[in-house]
């Protein structure tokens, strides 16, 4: 059971007290297991889809060839969870996307498949992020610019 538990939040990230309540839920099976993480994350991210988010960053990111550059807003709840290594890389992965993908409006975003895992949308690798870390986070705007348009 331990290297199950081990195996799980290795691949979902989730704690280790939800990997275990899972697996016992879902009588050791991973791929149940998985299942069941995703929509208790789900739950979790509408409970705090409520919760005020004035803390946050404003990443900004120019393609490689100086074409496309895109400048982004993501709130958080705190500035803790603002300076954690994985918020910024949730940040700056949106930026790519963004740049990559060039959706119009934040519904479009949340609708694309993810570039990094296109078996998951913007919005499933969001309510992930949310429930690992704990904290609502929201996409509060962002522009994106290609030279000459």
């Amino acid at each position: 059971m331990l290297q199950k538990i081990k195996q799980l939040r290795e691949e979902t990230g989730a704690g280790i007290s939800a990997c275990r309540e899972v697996l016992d839920e879902a009588r050791g099976d991973l791929k149940k297991a998985k299942e069941l993480l995703k929509k208790k994350g789900y739950e979790t991210a509408e409970k705090k889809a409520q919760r005020k988010t004035e803390a946050g960053l404003i990443e900004s990111y120019t393609h490689f060839d100086g074409k496309v550059g895109v400048l982004l807003e993501v709130g958080c709840e705190t500035d803790f969870v603002a300076k954690n290594p994985e918020f910024k890389t949730l940040v700056h992965d949106l930026c790519l996307q963004i740049a990559s993908q060039d959706p119009k409006n934040e519904k479009e975003l949340l609708s694309q498949p993810f570039i990094k895992d296109e078996t998951k949308t913007v919005k499933d690798l969001l309510t992930e992020k949310i429930s690992k870390i704990g904290e609502n986070i929201k996409i509060k705007r962002f522009e994106r610019w290609k030279l000459g348009e």
